[in-house]
C-alpha cells in the first residue's frame, strides 16, 4: 500500500501497477507498467489510462517515444537521498511531457517542494514513510521549505548558489 499526495493534499489513486504485460487482462481501468511491458499495453489498448513506471536513471531517450502516448509516468526512487529522480522530472518536462509526474518512493516532507518545482503534480509514498511523516507535515513543508539544490527553476537562486556567493562576498 502507499499514500498518493499532491499540492493539494491527499487523493485517490486511479491506477494500479502491473508488473508483467501477461497480466494485463486481469487489470482493470489505469494501470503502471514498467518499461518493459508498456509496448504490450499500448498495443492491447485495453486499459483506459496508461502509466509508466521508470527509475530516476532511466535516459530521457528511453522515454522519448511515449511521451506522447502515456497519461501518467512515474518515477522511483531508490532512497531519498538519490535525486536523480528529480532531474528525470525536469528533462521530461522540458522534452514536452504534459501529462502526470508522479515521484514514487521514500522521499522525506522537506522535498516536497523541490518535487514540485522539477515538474511532479504527485508523490506516492510507501506506508512506512507515510506513517513517519503525515500528509499534514508534508502540506507544512510545501508552504516552509524554499531552499533548492537544483538550478534552472524557481526565481530563487539555488542553496549552492547562495553559498558561492557568499563566499565571494566574504573574500
Amino acid at each position: 500500500m502507499s499514500v498518493l499526495i499532491d499540492r493539494t493534499g491527499p487523493k485517490a489513486d486511479t491506477f494500479s501497477r502491473v508488473e508483467e504485460g501477461a497480466d494485463l487482462s486481469l487489470a482493470e481501468g489505469a494501470v503502471i507498467l514498467p518499461l518493459t511491458a508498456i509496448d504490450q499495453a499500448i498495443a492491447d489498448r485495453r486499459n483506459t489510462g496508461l502509466g509508466l513506471h521508470v527509475g530516476g536513471d532511466t535516459p530521457l531517450c528511453a522515454l522519448e517515444a511515449y511521451l506522447g502516448t502515456v497519461d501518467l509516468i512515474s518515477v522511483g526512487f531508490p532512497s531519498f537521498s538519490d535525486g536523480r529522480g528529480l532531474s528525470l522530472a525536469k528533462r521530461l518536462r522540458r522534452a514536452g511531457f504534459s501529462g502526470t509526474l508522479r515521484a514514487a518512493g521514500p522521499l522525506i516532507a522537506d522535498q516536497f517542494r523541490e518535487a514540485l518545482d522539477c515538474g511532479f503534480d504527485e508523490i506516492e509514498l510507501p506506508d512506512a514513510m507515510a506513517a513517519r511523516q503525515p500528509v499534514e507535515q508534508w502540506m507544512a513543508a510545501k508552504d516552509i521549505v524554499r531552499d533548492h539544490y537544483q538550478t534552472g527553476y524557481g526565481e530563487d537562486e539555488s542553496i549552492l548558489q547562495k553559498r558561492l556567493a557568499a563566499r565571494r562576498q566574504n573574500a
